[in-house]
């Protein structure tokens, strides 16, 4: 017990005592900042692509079907009242069920194509409420039986050159059977509304009247299927997995997260990839405690001489070694601990602060989809980055310290005065 306060007194004392040697110091200090700016560009960088993520899946969900239920026959009218009903009973959650009916299609204009999914709507259901909130140009309300009216995303009026008024001609996959040939069904469809959820929706997805939908698809009074939208997007995947379980043949559960599957992990290679790059950062604070170790130990062989003389084992040596610099490394993490959560929390505000001072956009609305900067702070993400930070910082001292526990007295006394 005694042996190790003795490393712990000396080895804190080394690590924070003012040194003759002004080198020394610059790298030791260089070593605590460079620690204390990586946890905290970790902590802050990672907490916004949260934000982003939070900020994209949110927007999604007002548009896209939490759950989606196909069957390759269809369903009738009746079959859906029946399956909704049960799934109500059976079900708490459930915020709203209405009939699918989705198809891949190409719109195009006079010099320009876009393959889009388009989807039939019930301008009476909750989808177009959700809809509205992110309309930019007319209403879905203008969506009317027989008047083959379309919604298109931002970024896909933009693909076309169209505004509301506009016609676009609506391309399926179906063919029909004419006179003089087979041709793809195709019909001129006038653009009534355009919105922007600020994801890949606003590129991919047009809205049709339902009614609209079954006559270009030739489904008659069928449905392709169901959606559900429920109070909790996140639980998407735990009822799915318990609807499906009685699913019938030829019949298909899947949930947003399915669906969205590509983007999602996209988003999760970005984080993972940002992190490593960011880390870098803590690898040179690594580094320069490696390199701040071993002038100490070159600079300190005398004293270690005499502690080993004075009975000092070298086990207490490589402790007391171990503890100095793994000290400069975790204040480092503490310090940027502190200073990332505070910007991780306020982010949003100091971005906003910067913009009116130098009257600028540092994030233009119209470009990246947001007015302010988003930011969510998980204590998974802080635990790890402090976890790994104080980690590197132990390895960056064991050769170091074994270096020290290796010299001997008689070899470090010899040439001393």
């Amino acid at each position: 017990m005694q042996s190790n306060n003795l490393s712990i007194f000396i080895g804190i004392r080394y690590a924070f005592s003012k040194r003759r040697d002004g080198y020394l110091s610059f790298i030791s200090g260089f070593s605590f900042c460079a620690m204390a700016l990586g946890v905290m560009s970790l902590i802050v960088v990672l907490s916004v692509m949260n934000g982003f993520d939070r900020e994209i899946k949110q927007r999604l969900l007002n548009v896209v079907p939490h759950i989606t239920v196909t069957h390759a026959n269809g369903y009738s009218a009746r079959q859906i009242e029946s399956i909704s009903q049960q799934i109500n009973t059976e079900y708490t959650g459930i915020q709203s069920i209405t009939p699918l009916l989705e198809n891949y299609a190409m719109l195009a204009t006079d010099s320009r194509q876009q393959g889009i999914v388009v989807q039939g709507i019930d301008p009476s259901g909750v989808a177009i409420e959700n809809l509205a909130e992110h309309m930019l140009l007319g209403t879905p309300l203008d969506l009317r039986p027989a008047e083959f009216g379309i919604v298109l995303g931002s970024q896909l009026a933009r693909k076309l050159g169209v505004l509301p008024g506009d016609s676009v001609e609506l391309i399926l996959p179906k063919l029909s059977v004419t006179p003089i040939g087979i041709f793809p069904r195709l019909k001129i469809m006038q653009v009534v509304g355009i919105f922007e959820v600020g994801a890949q929706v606003d590129a991919s997805m047009a809205f049709i009247h339902q009614s609209d939908a079954q006559a270009l698809l030739q489904l008659g009074d069928k449905y392709q299927g169901l959606q559900i939208q429920l109070e909790d997007a996140y639980s998407a995947d735990t009822l799915v997995q318990q609807l499906s379980e009685g699913a019938l043949d030829k019949e298909q559960w899947q949930s947003w997260t399915g669906l969205m599957g590509t983007l999602f992990q996209a988003m999760r290679m970005e984080k993972t990839v940002v992190g490593l790059l960011l880390s870098v950062i803590i690898a040179v604070a690594a580094f320069n405690i490696v390199a701040s170790l071993v002038i100490m130990v070159s600079d300190k062989r005398k004293d270690i001489a005499v502690l080993r003389t004075l009975g000092a084992s070298s086990q207490q040596i490589i402790r007391l070694f171990i503890i100095q610099g793994t000290a400069i490394g975790v204040m480092g993490v503490l310090v940027g601990l502190v200073l990332g959560c505070i910007m991780a929390t306020f982010i949003g505000d100091i971005v906003t602060a910067l913009e009116t001072i130098t009257g600028t956009h540092l994030f233009d609305p119209s470009i990246y989809m947001i007015s302010s900067l988003p930011s969510r702070l998980l204590l998974i993400d802080v635990l790890l980055v402090v976890f790994c930070a104080c980690l590197v910082s132990f390895l960056a001292t064991i050769y170091p310290a074994w270096r020290a526990g290796q010299i001997l007295p008689a070899e470090a006394l010899r040439y001393d005065r």
